[in-house]
């Protein structure tokens, strides 16, 4: 006779000792990446200044992680506590305070802000709000404001469509430039493009009657996308009676970014738009 193999216990046999249920594991909590909580500079520019708001809309900029050279950290420690500050929503500034009673033009996007510096100093009597995410221009905008002895530059770091929503007046701006925006070339990412109806319709808000937007692209589809919307919208108004794009005014520099389209035969767009009156 063949021996019964042993029974194995199971649920079902009143004779089996208990098992233990097995222990589910514990769902860990989110923990964001360290370039979003831990600050590279902790009296500077925070990681992400408006992400309590949790935002889910898409965003037309995207962070930039590159190395801050010792001059520009040095510039960030010693002053963003006087010429900086975080765009966290939190509070509407008072541009008069800011600036000293100045006319206030916001760029958005300034790159390294050799461009900016170079404007702060040609119009010492128009002060610029100049936003963008990029913690080496911000520290380099900061030192070459300081080293020309320009005062009339902030640094704004953040999302601009938070400062231009929760963080400034309405009529307060004397202007708004975007010069050289990412294209966002790929047809699915038409939709990730700063300048669009939705944002138009912000920015008159927030912009004097008869203040213009400037926007500047070397992106040939971009610039028509721009024509259109500013054309078909009816808060501004071309300054060009021919409806087209404009000669590149004396008071925007020619910039080495830009320069080095032009050798490419790349053609640069200028488009000055008034928020009209209505």
């Amino acid at each position: 006779m063949n021996p019964q193999p042993p029974r194995l216990p199971d649920h079902t046999d009143p004779a089996a000792p208990p098992t233990e249920p097995h222990p589910q594991p514990e769902a860990k909590a989110y923990v964001p990446p360290k370039w979003r909580t831990e600050p590279r500079f902790p009296d500077g520019p925070a990681p992400d200044p408006a992400g309590s708001h949790h935002e889910r809309r898409i965003r037309s900029f995207q962070p930039r992680r590159s190395r801050v050279t010792t001059g520009q950290g040095e510039a960030l420690k010693r002053l963003w506590g006087t010429w900086g500050f975080d765009i966290d929503g939190h509070e509407v500034l008072d541009l008069k305070v800011l600036f000293d009673g100045l006319p206030v033009v916001l760029e958005i996007g300034f790159g390294m802000g050799e461009a900016t510096a170079q404007m702060a100093a040609a119009d010492p009597g128009t002060g610029i709000l100049a936003a963008d995410v990029h913690t080496p221009g911000q520290g380099n905008l900061l030192a070459l404001a300081e080293r020309g002895g320009m005062t009339n530059v902030r640094v704004a770091n953040g999302d601009a469509i938070i400062l231009l929503r929760e963080m400034l007046p309405p009529d307060s701006l004397a202007g708004i430039r975007v010069y050289f925006p990412d294209p966002w070339p790929k047809a699915r990412h038409h939709k990730r493009r700063l300048i669009q109806p939705e944002f138009l319709t912000l920015a008159a808000t927030r912009l004097a009657p008869g203040a213009v937007l400037h926007c500047a692209t070397d992106w040939e589809p971009y610039a028509e996308q721009m024509l259109e919307v500013l054309t078909a919208h009816p808060d501004f108004e071309n300054t060009r009676e021919d409806g087209g794009y404009a000669p590149r005014p004396d008071f925007r520099p020619l910039t080495r970014f830009e320069g080095q389209g032009l050798d490419k035969g790349h053609v640069v767009h200028d488009l000055l738009f008034r928020r009209t009156a209505n």
